[in-house]
């Protein structure tokens, strides 16, 4: 038991150290190239530089939101991947994001930023998610019962659904709104709004603290439901529960962020090849991993082509899809 525990403390300072590693890095390249020795000197008494602006108002924003979005994406399909038991699962495929992006963009159309202001995204974008998995849940429900299987074939979906109704908004909108909608959709770290990025930091620190207080139940739901019920879980509650839990990390991540896929997918999959299927340790890891992947991807998107810049969603979707087709011909996905 005491080496177990070593071992798991020893994989959180390893990936916090690689974020930490991450994240310096990110600080430092770019079109615009600002030795490590300098950062501190920078961010601390050299506020009227322009190095300072460039990282303060530019790279720094980006590495917080990628820390928050990243972990919360991963998070987000560590608790559905575990509630379905399905490697598969994220939060796309199940439609959630698809009802959080069709929330944005009425909100696009709209216009509601006259009423709400900046919070309008997180706002609609959760509404959307929510919409979405109430939904789901609702077509799914026999005899107070959640059929997994018709909810995951339902989401998918509605998934389409949502995507079909986007494209369908695009066509009638007016050329400044297809603009911000396409934008968005493509995916981007690149948001200045500081109250923005602290919104997604504290929601998805708030996701992580919850789920770990439901790591024993996502354990013994990984052994069946019924196994689950002997051991004095309620199934049903807790799977409630994680849903909204997933709605609400997701909802906040697209709206934010836009459409930003892999992530939720092939994050938790290779935690899982590495630290084995301890929810007590995966939930942390993913979380850590996806904060830091997702930070190496929008690094690699402002720089890969500077000084133009690619989508991070086109990014994390290529690396995304390489990988998962490694794990795949290596044999080292469970499907």
């Amino acid at each position: 038991m005491k080496n177990k525990l070593k071992k798991n403390i020893l994989i959180i300072l390893l990936l916090i150290i690689i974020l930490i590693t991450v994240s310096i890095i990110s600080l430092c390249i770019g079109s615009t190239s600002i030795p490590i020795k300098s950062i501190f000197y920078v961010l601390f008494k050299a506020k009227d530089s322009t190095d300072f602006k460039i990282l303060f108002n530019i790279r720094l924003p980006r590495i917080l939101l990628g820390f928050a979005i990243g972990g919360a994406l991963s998070l987000s399909g560590v608790i559905l991947q575990g509630i379905f038991k399905n490697p598969l699962v994220e939060p796309y495929t199940l439609g959630i994001s698809g009802g959080a992006g069709l929330g944005v963009c009425l909100n696009i159309v709209f216009k509601m930023t006259r009423i709400f202001g900046i919070l309008s995204y997180p706002l609609f974008g959760f509404i959307g998610a929510m919409s979405v998995i109430y939904l789901i849940y609702f077509l799914s429900i026999k005899r107070g019962l959640i059929k997994i299987r018709e909810m995951l074939l339902t989401g998918v979906m509605i998934s389409f659904i949502c995507s079909s109704i986007i494209m369908l908004i695009m066509a009638i909108s007016r050329a400044e709104d297809i603009h911000g909608i396409v934008f968005w959709i493509m995916g981007s770290l690149d948001e200045p709004n500081w109250k923005l990025i602290i919104i997604a930091i504290i929601a998805s620190i708030f996701g992580l603290i919850i789920s770990y207080f439901f790591s024993t139940t996502l354990n013994a739901l990984s052994l069946g439901d019924e196994e689950a019920v002997h051991l004095g879980i309620n199934v049903e509650l807790s799977k409630r529960v994680l849903f909204i839990l997933t709605s609400f990390l997701t909802g906040i991540s697209v709206s934010i962020g836009g459409i930003i896929g892999f992530v939720g997918l092939i994050v938790p999959l290779f935690i899982r090849m590495f630290v084995g299927y301890d929810f007590r340790i995966i939930l942390i890891a993913s979380f850590l991993s996806g904060a830091s992947f997702l930070i190496l991807c929008d690094t690699i998107s402002r720089t890969i082509i500077s000084p133009l810049e690619l989508p991070v969603g086109v990014v994390t979707g290529i690396i995304g899809g390489i990988l998962f087709i490694y794990a795949l011909s290596k044999r080292q996905l469970k499907l």
